[in-house]
């Protein structure tokens, strides 16, 4: 597990450009996407990324702060969670 891996997640109704938005900012960003899934269910949206940090400027918060403003123009939730953050919290 490297420090400097993060779980993005977005979740909401399903509109046009919800991967074009979020993936612009990260690349945008210097900010590597390592692994990817996105399923539409009766309308709504979810998307997981597995995204590397290391290359990025930013600290961690402006970043998490940053997508969760992109995920308010589009509608959806986006949440950004350090990747050992998220494993402890699903462990139990």
């Amino acid at each position: 597990m490297e420090k400097n891996k993060v779980i993005i997640t977005v979740l909401g109704k399903d509109t046009v450009g919800i991967i074009a938005k979020v993936c612009t900012y990260l690349a945008e960003n210097e900010i590597n996407i390592l692994d990817i899934s996105q399923t539409i269910v009766s309308g709504y949206f979810n998307m997981m990324m597995i995204a590397d940090l290391s290359s990025s400027a930013k600290e961690f918060s402006v970043i998490s702060s940053d997508l969760e403003e992109v995920g308010k123009e589009l509608g959806v939730s986006v949440k950004c969670q350090r990747e050992e953050i998220f494993e402890r919290m699903h462990r139990i």
